[in-house]
């Protein structure tokens, strides 16, 4: 029987598989696109993982009150055992004169989670993304999946396109015929004389 035994191990020990989907997630949260390309196995394994953090910020992105403050900072420190920590030690590390080095991809995958995902998802329930199959790696025939955030700003491009193609429907005149282009009425006569 296979009880407690719920998840892919990917061929990693528990240590590279846990580090390779803090790695994943941080690359979904900090893409432009709000998608990226991996195996099937991983996307399937990163989906769950990356929708507890979005639902630590959405949780976030709801609070009110007295306790938002506090609550807010808690749920953050929550999530970011999600990422990659911070730069070890960055304030030691610099000399007087020195830049100090920027802050890893994780701190910045918190801070947009916080700042923009947990306000987008705020009033959707779960299901943040979504895996799209793309079929067969040429190398080594591994099945290759999208996994992207829904409600991103291609998704609302195409609704808004394709609202506009429904206004653009043919209309109809006062007396109820339709109003059509001159190709649609050469059609429609080519079709009569047959």
């Amino acid at each position: 029987m296979r009880h407690l035994k719920a998840h892919r191990k990917l061929g990693r020990t528990t240590e590279h598989r846990i580090s390779m989907l803090r790695n994943l997630a941080t690359s979904l949260i900090n893409s432009r696109d709000d998608r990226i390309v991996t195996t099937l196995p991983k996307a399937k394994e990163l989906r769950p993982f990356v929708e507890k953090a979005i639902t630590l910020s959405r949780r976030a992105a709801s609070l009110e009150g007295n306790t938002a403050e506090v609550g807010g900072l808690h749920l953050r420190r929550q999530a970011a055992g999600f990422f990659h920590a911070g730069n070890y030690r960055r304030a030691t590390a610099t000399r007087r004169g020195q830049t100090p080095p920027p802050r890893t991809a994780g701190v910045a995958a918190i801070r947009r989670l916080f700042d923009e995902l947990g306000e987008r998802f705020k009033d959707r329930p779960g299901g943040y993304t979504r895996i799209i199959k793309m079929g067969r790696r040429t190398g080594d025939g591994a099945e290759l999946a999208i996994i992207e955030l829904v409600d991103n700003a291609r998704e609302k491009e195409a609704q808004a396109s394709a609202r506009k193609k429904t206004k653009g429907a043919p209309k109809k005149k006062a007396d109820g015929t339709k109003v059509t282009s001159p190709a649609a009425d050469r059609k429609e006569e080519a079709g009569n004389e047959e």
